[in-house]
């Protein structure tokens, strides 16, 4: 494989993206999009307390993990699953620790689709891209537009009606999920909404524009 040149810093943040091969759905069921969510939280401590498979029945019966202290090696500050692609939001708390993460994640998931769907091979397109998040401006508009690409391709009307982002993180303080974004965005969560519904119709026709272009 490669020598990826990308050297991913500690404490910056990330817009990471990756896509399967051809466009191939690769998120199928509800256990597919959840198992990609799990996956991204058990990897994301430093020697986890639990075996994966431990984890995952922990989470299936809705059970609390134990209060066992863990190290956080990447911290997830917003994500949307889709049919044939992932956007992360992405911030390492070691240097270099970015692309292992990504890798035993990819990695990981890939094993639990081929080997559900009967199927071998590669599932991702090549390696995953990343940008550097710059700026606080540049975050909050990076996670409007990741949390409505499910609005932009038709799938859903609103986000919240799309189960597998971490939108609802964001609009409702009681709901238990895998980011920790206010560590890094300071927003109301009613703000939070008109600010994320004003740009569904400019980012739906954004969309259209960009297909045809592309077709």
């Amino acid at each position: 494989m490669p020598y990826r040149e990308t050297k991913f810093l500690a404490n910056s943040v990330y817009h990471i993206f990756t896509k399967s091969i051809a466009g191939y759905k690769i998120f199928v069921s509800e256990d597919d999009f959840e198992r990609m969510i799990q996956t991204l939280e058990f990897y994301s401590v430093e020697n986890p307390v639990y075996k994966f498979s431990d984890f995952l029945e922990i989470k299936k019966k809705e059970k609390v993990l134990a209060d066992i202290p863990q190290k956080k090696i990447i911290k997830i500050i917003a994500y949307c699953i889709m049919p044939t692609h992932i956007h992360l939001v992405l911030a390492p708390l070691k240097d270099d620790i970015l692309s292992s993460y990504m890798n035993i994640v990819l990695k990981s998931y890939s094993k639990y689709f081929n080997v559900k769907y009967n199927r071998k091979g590669p599932l991702w397109e090549g390696r995953f891209k990343s940008v550097l998040v710059k700026t606080d401006e540049q975050l909050i508009h990076l996670t409007r537009y990741i949390h409505l690409n499910p609005v932009s391709a038709y799938l859903v009307d609103f986000p919240q009606d799309w189960k597998f982002s971490s939108y609802r993180e964001y609009i409702e303080e009681s709901y238990q999920g895998i980011c920790n974004f206010s560590d890094y965005i300071k927003i109301h969560n009613s703000w939070y909404v008109d600010f994320v519904n004003d740009r569904i119709s400019y980012q739906r026709e954004l969309e259209k524009i960009k297909n045809l272009i592309l077709e």
